[in-house]
């Protein structure tokens, strides 16, 4: 009996099929889980379910990303999933935020990777989530870097500028972009753009407010430019999403 037959005589045994899932739950900060083909959660170790703040797997099982995140993290994961689950082929390294042990938004790397049947079609996703390497692991120099992005995101809403980041790094401008997109795969104005945008997709639809003021808000020179960024990002207008978004008002008790 060759080595393949072997292999595949041995999953055959396996019982429960599921028990290699275990594993996950000895890695230190990795985040396994499962979906099918309807974008529900089959599985999720420990350090998932504990990062969404539920006291056990149960909890969360049957539900979809958005019942469980923001709707602008939401529509991010459905996009990767919706990818993998037409093309059939891994979609790895994905640099994305996702909720770190404190419940609050941070930088992760992703890996999603189809779930086949029998019958060689696609029936689900399959994913582990860990942080992004942190500013220690790219060298001394990315020190600077995160101290751009932490006054990205913590200071979106104002106007800043690309000498100010260059100051806040302590790089010349060239270092600046060189090392940004080497560690997130992209310039610090379109990480500032991206920000903000996200920021103002929670804005749309938990402010009544108009979308000239939200477009100020969070940081944009006017109107025009917030819906230009916008619709480059999320594949629509500022108020298409939040008349599709938006649920109806029933009143807050």
């Amino acid at each position: 009996m060759g080595i393949l037959s072997k292999r595949q005589k041995f999953l055959n045994e396996v019982d429960p099929p599921d028990q290699f899932r275990e594993l996950f739950e000895h890695i230190p900060d990795i985040s396994f889980f499962v979906k099918n083909r309807g974008y529900q959660l089959l599985m999720a170790n420990r350090a998932f379910w504990e990062r969404l703040g539920c006291a056990s797997e149960e909890e969360l099982l049957g539900k979809n990303d958005f019942e469980l995140f923001p709707p602008r993290l939401a529509e991010h994961f459905r996009r990767d999933d919706e990818e993998v689950l037409l093309t059939g082929a891994a979609k790895l390294g994905i640099v994305e935020l996702f909720f770190n042990r404190q419940r609050l938004p941070d930088w992760f790397t992703t890996d999603k990777m189809p779930v086949f049947g029998r019958n060689g079609r696609v029936i689900g996703i399959m994913g582990i989530a860990r942080r992004h390497p942190n500013r220690e692991s790219f060298g001394m120099d990315s020190e600077g870097i995160g101290r751009v992005v932490d006054h990205l995101r913590q200071c979106f809403r104002s106007r800043i500028k690309i000498n100010d980041l260059v100051k806040t790094s302590g790089m010349s401008s060239r270092q600046l972009h060189r090392k940004f997109r080497e560690i997130f795969g992209t310039t610090p104005l379109h990480f500032l753009n991206k920000t903000r945008v996200e920021a103002a997709c929670d804005d749309l639809l938990e402010m009544d407010k108009s979308i000239s003021e939200i477009a100020l808000e969070t940081g944009f020179y006017d109107q025009s430019s917030f819906t230009q960024h916008f619709r480059k990002h999320v594949g629509m207008t500022p108020l298409r999403y939040r008349k599709t978004r938006q649920k109806p008002c029933t009143g807050k008790g």
